[in-house]
């Protein structure tokens, strides 16, 4: 028998026999020394690239974000086809900060690449895989998962040959950090932006731009406490107003979005954003006074918002908005941001025209930037317009790289218009990109025991659980499905605890009554189902009620049901 080939992980250093492979590239060090993120993604593209590009340009254009952004050696090959407003800017008007599952939609659009370019029956070996960058850590574990090991068999071994200490100096090193800031490589940034911090004089400019950059870096990370120290180190090197008050914006985000809702402090946010907008409003140049101030009070408005007080944070970005006005054609991104947000409170405070105004103008200003589509078509989605919704999210995900969130928007446009097939279908793209997408095997789930595929929808509630144990919507499915098995006392324990998690569950209480007429119990069955209609009234909820009734002998109230059910199909 022709034993398969198949993707390996070693413990080690590479096996001996590493030559008699069919090696696409020699083996590759993963090492994040000297070549920093992905090390393993470059040597990859500088292989595939050029061929691909003799077969066909398509290719390539179309990943040409993805292969920019991991082997900006090839940069002079691959042109920019999705160009941003952020490209080209000053670096003061660099405002946004890539969120850290951008590399994760960077290793996918490599992967989607390699899959089609390498050659079938190829093999990569790589070594040094525990000194690797984060970004080539996730894109190997993507590529293992997602190029089938008959395309390109690949071989990660965790050690390999010794490096030295990187002697770069802070010169050499803020390149490298400021770039890897604009691609959102974060754990990239934190470490060679410490490094570089070490390796220039506390308090100086260099100094500081390294540790804003390093702070802010672990303020995406989740590494709260890490940002909280450096941003007070900061303070304790600088006299310089506009550092102080960088840095008290700095130390007010980590509370106001801190990834914990529990953990977030908005009262302390708002006593360092107040301060913020104190020094910022007494800045000696109008333009930076301008810009900083209308950026401290958007920050503010992030707090008022998470207090439930949208006047007042409209308030506040239309403040700084018309600031923004005194900066001509300066800080773009800025006024786009603001575009969007003053946007999100519009409609919000049901003032729908408007709203949709300013998100036209926000993606006039970057047809590249995808958020913007997704925010826009989630309107439109609310609003029934399906059609403008649909191509919204069709928009982001032609923006760049694949994007989880438009396909499980998509799939839950589909779904509200019938298209359970089309729906099914972007769900499972969206598992494929992300197998972390816990609402995705949620909807998922529930879709396909809808369609009785019981086997399938098994299968994802288990994963889902894996995911996220005891939750209720889960739970309700797994009822479903064990009541469909017609083990009642499995699916009586699954209800139970998805009710107790989630009282107000309307599924969970309707297909809990489903199983108690089964088991015998139809007065059960009408309680829960009662239960379930008051939460969320359903034409499926008032005919399985009415069968209750009827077989209670409440033929009247029955038949009331069935009139109320063939009025809301």
């Amino acid at each position: 028998m022709i034993e398969k080939p198949s993707h390996v992980r070693i413990p080690g250093a590479p096996p001996a026999d590493v030559d008699t492979m069919p090696l696409l590239v020699p083996p590759i060090d993963a090492h994040r020394l000297p070549n920093g993120p992905y090390t393993v993604a470059a040597a990859l593209l500088h292989h595939l690239v050029p061929a691909a590009m003799e077969r066909s340009d398509d290719l390539v254009a179309a990943h040409d974000i993805e292969i920019r952004a991991a082997a900006p050696d090839l940069r002079d090959r691959v042109p920019a086809r999705r160009v941003g407003l952020g490209d080209g800017l000053t670096d003061d008007e660099r405002i946004l900060v890539p969120a850290p599952r951008r590399t994760l939609r960077i290793a996918n659009g490599l992967a989607e690449f390699v899959r089609a370019a390498a050659p079938p029956g190829s093999a990569v070996v790589v070594c040094n895989a525990a000194e690797a960058d984060p970004t080539d850590t996730e894109l190997l574990a993507v590529l293992m998962r997602r190029v089938p090991a008959r395309t390109l068999a690949i071989t990660v071994c965790a050690d390999g040959p010794a490096h030295p200490a990187d002697e770069r100096d802070a010169a050499e090193l803020w390149p490298v950090v400021d770039r890897c800031m604009r691609e959102g490589f974060l754990h990239a940034v934190a470490e060679l932006g410490e490094r570089g911090m070490g390796r220039t004089a506390e308090g100086s400019t260099r100094w500081w731009r390294f540790a804003q950059r390093v702070a802010t870096a672990l303020g995406g990370l989740g590494r709260t406490e890490e940002a909280r120290a450096l941003w007070e180190r900061v303070r304790r090197a600088s006299q310089d107003p506009a550092v102080h008050a960088a840095s008290a914006y700095g130390t007010a985000m980590l509370d106001a979005r801190h990834p914990d809702p529990a953990r977030r402090d908005l009262g302390r946010a708002r006593a360092w954003l107040n301060q913020a907008i104190a020094i910022s409003s007494v800045l000696p140049d109008p333009a930076e006074r301008a810009f900083k101030l209308g950026f401290d009070r958007n920050g503010l408005a992030l707090v008022e918002v998470r207090l439930g007080r949208r006047d007042r944070a409209l308030q506040l970005v239309e403040s700084a908005l018309a600031l923004a006005g005194e900066l001509g054609e300066r800080h773009p991104v800025h006024r786009m941001v603001l575009l969007a947000n003053r946007a999100q409170l519009l409609a919000e405070a049901g003032r729908v025209r408007e709203a949709l105004a300013d998100y036209a103008a926000a993606i006039r200003m970057d047809p590249a930037f995808p958020d913007y589509y997704l925010d826009r078509g989630n309107l439109w989605f609310r609003l029934g317009r399906h059609a403008e919704a649909l191509a919204d999210y069709e928009a982001a995900m032609a923006a760049g790289p694949p994007l989880p969130e438009a396909y499980y928007n998509r799939a839950e446009l589909r779904l509200a218009t019938g298209d359970d097939a089309g729906a099914l279908a972007d769900l499972g793209r969206v598992i494929e990109l992300d197998p972390s997408y816990l609402n995705a095997y949620i909807n998922r789930a529930g879709l396909l025991a809808g369609a009785e595929r019981d086997e399938e929808a098994r299968a994802d509630v288990t994963a889902g659980l894996l995911l996220a144990p005891g939750n209720p919507h889960l739970l309700a499915v797994l009822g479903q499905l064990e009541t469909s098995a017609r083990r009642f006392a499995a699916a009586e324990e699954a209800f139970g605890l998805a009710l107790k998690a989630a009282p107000e569950l309307a599924a969970a209480w309707a297909n809990r009554g489903v199983l108690r007429f089964a088991t015998g119990d139809p007065e059960g069955a009408v309680a829960d189902l009662s239960r379930a209609l008051e939460l969320e009234p359903q034409a499926d909820g008032y005919a399985n009620r009415a069968v209750a009734l009827r077989a209670l002998g409440r033929t009247t109230e029955a038949e009331r049901d069935e009139k109320r059910a063939n009025a809301n199909r």
